[in-house]
């Protein structure tokens, strides 16, 4: 059944597979960016099936209109995948406050804008589903990544939560953990470098950023077949509210889930009684 797909950062990576996918199944999509005319581009130009529309998700009045839009054009959404992202990098210290709120602005509170737009729409028509792509660095921290880490164990918190607020409206969430993916995350448009320098962070921050920039086009994660993963859990009737995507996400959380249940074992002796003592 042809469903009504809202993309953002559609413009490139995994927002440009999965909106070149779900348009080649049959489906009708919003592919938003900051640029449509480069959306456009990306996807072949002007299709039946296509709307391409302006979106900055920092703006919550941008995103009330390219839902009004979608809604305008095409009745009905029903399936809002909440894609686009930037990666501020580098160590808490030289990451500066200004940047620290940027990265929380566009991936935290980026993806909240979209959704409280679309959520009226999914609520009217009893149906709907949420997809927020987070990634392996929401569950798991990791060095040079502190900014990222912040905004997406922030969606993780967000996400998880809202299941429970819209399941009664039949709307269903997706949290998406994608672990190293060829998705463009660390071009030069999407990625900030800490704008602080610190002395005794200098060799490490040269070293690690070195490392990261060697990264961008040699993960080992296929984009196009993590598109064609989500579109197949867009069809599904109970999808899961938690997808890890790619083998080392899915070996990396496992580790985190053991290693959660050895501490809170451990906290047995001192934690577990801590009641107020009414006697």
């Amino acid at each position: 059944m042809s469903k009504v797909f809202l993309i953002t950062g559609a413009g490139r990576g995994l927002g440009t597979d999965l909106a070149r996918q779900a348009l080649a199944a049959g489906h009708h999509v919003v592919a938003t960016g900051r640029r449509p005319e480069h959306v456009l581009e990306a996807l072949g130009g002007e299709q039946d099936n296509l709307l391409a529309t302006a979106l900055d998700i920092t703006d919550p009045a941008a995103a009330q209109s390219a839902v009004q839009t979608a809604v305008e054009r095409f009745g009905r959404i029903d399936v809002l995948i909440n894609n686009a992202a930037n990666f501020y990098a580098g160590y808490f210290e030289e990451i500066s406050d200004a940047q620290m709120r940027a990265q929380i602005e566009t991936n935290l509170f980026g993806p909240m804008n979209v959704t409280r737009a679309v959520l009226p729409v999914m609520r009217a028509q009893r149906d709907g589903h949420v997809m927020t792509v987070s990634s392996l660095a929401g569950v798991v921290g990791q060095e040079f990544c502190v900014a990222y880490a912040a905004a997406k164990f922030g969606v993780e918190g967000f996400m998880e939560s809202l299941r429970y607020d819209v399941e009664p409206y039949n709307i269903r969430t997706t949290l998406v953990e994608p672990g190293f993916f060829r998705t463009e995350l660390l071009v030069d448009a999407s990625t900030t470098w800490a704008e602080l320098s610190i002395a005794d962070y200098a060799e490490r921050t040269a070293a690690t950023k070195k490392q990261w920039q060697a990264m961008n086009g040699q993960q080992t994660g296929d984009p196009a077949k993590l598109a064609a993963a989500l579109l197949t859990l867009s069809g599904l009737q109970q999808p899961p509210t938690r997808f890890v995507a790619g083998s080392d996400a899915i070996d990396a959380v496992a580790a985190k889930a053991r290693t959660l249940l050895e501490q809170a074992d451990a906290s047995r002796e001192l934690g577990a009684d801590l009641a107020h003592d009414d006697a």
